[in-house]
């Protein structure tokens, strides 16, 4: 009898996965419309308008960024970054990011292809405004995932380096298997679902009112669907993948407090980074996953606009000199035995 109720069990499981949803992607549609950069909007090639921020640089420009915010948040997030930016001679760009903010689709996941397509898009378009100086792009956590997907794209971005705050990169290699299996199973039932990360006492930040101001946000996403932490997966499986083709100048950055992207994962994805790059990886002591919005960002915001005058030059804050950074900064590169050990240890913790 207790097989038999195990193998109805089964069934019932089989005959809701078939009869159940998919993810849902609301992602880039057909080409509609030529890019175009507004004052208030990226205008995609399918017509999607993708609200538009823009903070002029204080006297001579030097540079400008594209910035490119987090998972569930939006483009006001580069708003205090901006502040010391443009005192640095940077004019810094961000934009709501299909499925966040107010960009169309709120709540629901763009796909990886969208994601990336808008990044060239807008890279282009602003390369265009601004031809005769540098254009770096940063990236916050999710952000960074998709600069890192667009950088081993068919259509990388058109910039001269990149920042990667807290990049992330937990990708399926790197997950138990529980992990997988649980994120498959819920993305292919019940998609619609929403979780929040309450109860799980994770610290994204020191800074307690720039949190507490999130919660006031409404264009805040509060909670995710199953399937968009599905999607973002496949956005950090495109990004971890994507670490050994780090060609261009690239700032890599964590704090020592992290707590959203597990060490192991950290050390699995900077194994992967090529040796002979123009990579720079800083570790902050006192950081945590939200780096530039810290109670340290001030030392952060001020390591990238000197690393964006100087990409050879050392960090102000000493940040790649800290001990966590100095074992990436020296010593061969990892055997494919050491990379495969550092994955197996980050899918085992």
């Amino acid at each position: 009898m207790k097989g038999v109720r195990y193998s109805a069990i089964l069934a019932g499981l089989a005959i809701l996965i078939a009869a159940g949803c998919s993810p849902v992607i609301v992602g880039h549609g057909p080409d509609a419309a030529e890019p175009k950069l507004t004052p208030t909007h990226i205008v995609a090639a399918d017509g999607a308008q993708l609200p538009l921020r823009i903070w002029s640089a204080h006297g001579t420009l030097k540079a400008v960024i594209l910035g490119l915010h987090g998972f569930n948040d939006y483009s006001k997030s580069l708003e205090e970054p901006a502040k010391v930016w443009v005192r640095a001679g940077v004019t810094v760009y961000a934009y709501d990011q299909r499925g966040f903010g107010a960009a169309p689709g709120w709540g629901f996941w763009p796909g990886t292809d969208a994601l990336t397509q808008d990044l060239a898009t807008a890279t282009r378009l602003i390369r265009t405004r601004h031809p005769s100086v540098p254009l770096y792009v940063v990236g916050e956590s999710m952000g960074a995932a998709v600069i890192l997907s667009a950088i081993a794209s068919p259509t990388p971005p058109n910039a001269d380096g990149y920042i990667l705050s807290a990049p992330a990169v937990w990708a399926r290699d790197t997950m138990p298997i529980y992990q997988r299996v649980a994120l498959w199973f819920g993305a292919h039932t019940t998609p619609w679902l929403r979780l929040t990360g309450r109860g799980l006492n994770i610290r994204a930040s020191d800074n307690d009112d720039m949190l507490r101001q999130l919660g006031r946000d409404s264009l805040v996403i509060k909670g995710a669907r199953v399937d968009a932490l599905y999607g973002l997966t496949n956005l950090m499986d495109a990004a971890f993948a994507a670490a050994p083709q780090i060609h261009a100048p690239t700032l890599i950055l964590y704090g020592a407090g992290e707590q959203l992207i597990p060490e192991t994962v950290r050390t699995a994805f900077l194994a992967l980074l090529p040796r002979d790059g123009p990579w720079r990886y800083g570790e902050y002591p006192a950081g945590f996953h939200m780096l530039m919005r810290d109670l340290n960002a001030e030392a952060v915001l001020t390591d990238i606009s000197a690393w964006i005058k100087n990409t050879n030059a050392p960090l102000p804050s000493g940040a790649d000199k800290a001990k966590g950074a100095q074992h990436w900064a020296q010593g061969p590169c990892p055997t494919q035995s050491e990379v495969t050990m550092a994955r197996v240890m980050a899918s085992a913790c």
